[in-house]
């Protein structure tokens, strides 16, 4: 509690610890202008250096700016002092979904809503490339409302974490939840690991214990290898198929998410309308690197005016951007690739010029929506007209982000289109194609 009552960056005013761990404490906070409730997570910059955790928590940043979806807890703001990293995090008021199931198993239809809003979370996270690899109740949080927040990317893994096998081979994870192919430390699908794990929540949910018990943990370890588990007698038919297609030991025969997704009892009262991301604006430190070595100077409580400002970059640009945080290929693979982006320290008013210029040569029509070019063909491919989205997104005046993405028509005329028009055009206003070096000013 020795923060209680204490400011932080002249903008949040610290209140009761709300939770601590090894190397880092949570506390309750309100930002002093706007009055909002948020969470501060404190770690301690030393500890973290001494242990060989820094990339990790450099890694938990990138991860939480990338996902932005209603069932995950949202990342506002990164500061750091000589001696701490600050997180500002959204509040889940209602607390860990684990307080919920200790106290006995849920109703089917409250277990179904809670997996519904876990599964949508998790499937945003894999189409970003991300793989969260600690899945539990104690890192699923309750907002005010009862919805569902995935916490706690400490140990999550990037698309380009994968071996030249296409596997990750980092075991990590909570015991009970992991999935037997991490256990047998021959490589594994991240994607596969999260839905076993998902799988034991929704078991936990429902029957209000775990389905891999002992006192002993190399028999628990046992029983997950085996999956050798028991439904109980209240567990419904349909619940007790989908769990056993989920808690399959083979991962190639372990059901998948887009699967799972159209499963009946499932899809029950699901909203499944689809969530529209987009780059958010998350304040982190202008050097990532500088703050957080351990000769930052300043000193976060009641820091001077001018230690307070950040720039308005998104994490995921910064780090991304450095030399060893490449994170190109995180959406999908190369060769199916439909989308691509690039920054440009060229205004806004410049950037839709020259997209306009290139869809006037085109012979594409323009249509413009804020930060949303749409730009559409009149003659149609083998799968209709081609049309292009561009999206652009200002984190300062002269610091663009910009997405180029098929929204419609034929992907490999997009890929050509993109390569032998629209690439070359475009080199006087790029400042850096995703994944490849910066040019020099």
């Amino acid at each position: 509690m020795e923060n209680k009552g204490k400011v932080l960056m002249h903008k949040y005013e610290f209140g009761r610890l709300l939770g601590q761990g090894n190397f880092a404490k949570v506390y309750y906070a309100r930002n002093i202008k706007t009055s909002q409730s948020v969470a501060v997570k404190v770690i301690d910059k030393e500890k973290v250096l001494k242990v060989g955790m820094m990339d990790q928590t450099k890694r938990e940043i990138s991860v939480m700016s990338l996902v932005k979806h209603p069932n995950i807890l949202e990342l506002y703001e990164v500061m750091a002092s000589k001696n701490k990293i600050y997180f500002v995090m959204e509040y889940a008021k209602g607390g860990e979904l684990f307080k919920k199931v200790s106290k006995g198993k849920l109703r089917e239809d409250m277990a179904r809503k809670y997996f519904q809003q876990l599964i949508s979370a998790v499937d945003f996270c894999h189409s970003r490339g991300v793989y969260h690899r600690d899945l539990k109740p104690e890192n699923l949080l309750l907002d005010e409302n009862g919805i569902l927040k995935v916490s706690d990317f400490g140990l999550s893994a990037l698309a380009e974490s994968k071996h030249q096998d296409g596997l990750l081979h980092t075991s990590c994870g909570t015991p009970a939840y992991v999935a037997p192919e991490l256990i047998n430390r021959k490589g594994y699908d991240g994607a596969k690991a999260d839905i076993w794990s998902c799988g034991v929540i929704l078991y936990v949910m429902l029957a209000g214990y775990l389905p891999f018990h002992d006192s002993n943990l190399i028999a628990i370890y046992r029983k997950i290898s085996k999956a050798e588990y028991k439904f109980p007698n209240w567990f419904s038919p349909e619940v007790t198929k989908l769990l056993s297609r989920i808690l399959n030991p083979n991962p190639k025969a372990r059901i998948s998410i887009a699967k799972l997704m159209t499963n009946p009892w499932f899809r029950k009262g699901f909203n499944s309308k689809p969530i529209q991301s987009k780059v958010e604006k998350v304040l982190v430190p202008a050097d990532v690197d500088a703050a957080f070595s351990s000769e930052t100077k300043s000193n976060a409580f009641e820091a001077k005016k001018d230690m307070a400002k950040v720039t308005n970059l998104n994490a995921f640009d910064i780090i991304s951007l450095s030399s060893g945080f490449d994170l190109s290929g995180l959406f999908v693979e190369n060769d199916e690739k439909k989308e691509v982006q690039f920054t440009s320290t060229h205004t806004f008013s410049a950037i839709t010029s020259k997209l306009e210029d290139i869809a006037q040569n085109l012979k594409l029509k323009v249509k413009k929506h804020g930060g949303l070019m749409k730009m559409e063909g009149s003659n149609g491919g083998r799968k209709g007209a081609l049309a292009i989205d561009a999206e652009i997104f200002e984190f300062t005046p002269s610091f663009h982000l910009v997405e180029l993405r098929k929204s419609s028509g034929d992907t490999l005329e997009f890929r050509n289109m993109f390569q032998l028009d629209v690439r070359p055009a475009l080199k006087d206003i790029v400042w850096a194609w995703q994944g490849e070096p910066l040019r020099s000013s």
